[in-house]
């Protein structure tokens, strides 16, 4: 039996843990700042939040180009020959770079594609479902594996509170007069996919221990999320309490396990130090 290797991209914010001990293979996006073009997953988060403090300025993201998709791929096969790839994608309606995947695997056979229409958390709970049936099921045929995680892109929901309004500003994806408003009130938006896209549903009101229990309690009650995993995304700045209690309140709400990710330099970059959100797979 061929060995199936998964991949994806930094978007999906997979711990370096997870993705070793499951040979998960990860492409980097970049982050654009002061001119000098980074991979993400190589330039420090906290690097973001300095240059926005003295230039009151967000970095520029760009997608994973066609060519170094090619090159990645190529590195795939020379460190598992004839291996099969099933590649699981940052969602096509947020970022070019599923589309340039697709391009570059027209040079190749034996690879498979998956939208997860998802980010960060959301795209890493699929990733992980799809190590986790390998793992339990080593001989699995790869289209069986590619109906099974296509079945559960659907079923991945992501709920996150932006860390900072200013970044949303800096970003243009709120006003001046609304990030002011927010402030004065102290308006915490919540952010959701959406058939892949990422939408403001929900807005909550005072400080952010409150808003992430919140936002908790709603999601929740929204969606019927398996009990055995939860993921906690955090973003660098994130107070150390409101992360103890919403690990009490997961417990309360039947979740056997629960893990952390730290958001990195995608998300970082539009939603600012000290976010909060929640992925996990519905029954």
């Amino acid at each position: 039996m061929r060995r199936i290797i998964l991949s994806t991209e930094s978007g999906a914010d997979l711990p370096k843990d997870l993705a070793e001990t499951y040979d998960v293979q990860v492409v980097p996006m970049h982050i654009i700042m002061d001119g000098e073009d980074y991979l993400d997953g190589e330039l420090p988060v906290q690097d973001i939040y300095d240059y926005y403090e003295r230039t009151k300025k967000i970095p520029s993201t760009t997608s994973t180009n066609a060519h170094e998709y090619e090159e990645f791929f190529t590195n795939i096969r020379e460190k598992f020959p004839d291996c099969i790839i099933v590649h699981i994608g940052y969602t096509s309606k947020a970022s070019s770079s599923f589309q340039n995947a697709v391009i570059a695997a027209e040079e190749f056979e034996d690879i498979h594609l998956i939208d997860a229409l998802n980010v960060t958390g959301g795209l890493a709970a699929i990733v992980l479902y799809a190590a986790n049936v390998l793992e339990e099921e080593p001989d699995i045929e790869p289209k069986q594996l590619v109906e099974k995680i296509e079945s559960v892109v659907p079923k991945s929901r992501l709920s996150f509170i932006p860390g900072s309004l200013e970044f949303l500003k800096a970003g243009g994806r709120v006003s001046n007069m609304a990030s002011l408003i927010g402030t004065l009130l102290k308006i915490k938006p919540c952010i959701e996919l959406k058939d892949g896209k990422l939408m403001s549903t929900k807005k909550y009101r005072g400080k952010m221990s409150g808003a992430t229990e919140k936002l908790l309690k709603d999601y929740v009650n929204e969606f019927n999320i398996d009990r055995k995993q939860l993921y906690f995304i955090y973003s660098i700045g994130l107070d150390e309490k409101i992360k103890q209690r919403m690990e009490e309140v997961a417990k309360e709400n039947g979740f056997e396990n629960v893990r952390w990710i730290q958001a990195g330099g995608m998300i970082s970059t539009h939603s600012g130090p000290g976010g909060f959100g929640v992925a996990g797979l519905e029954k």
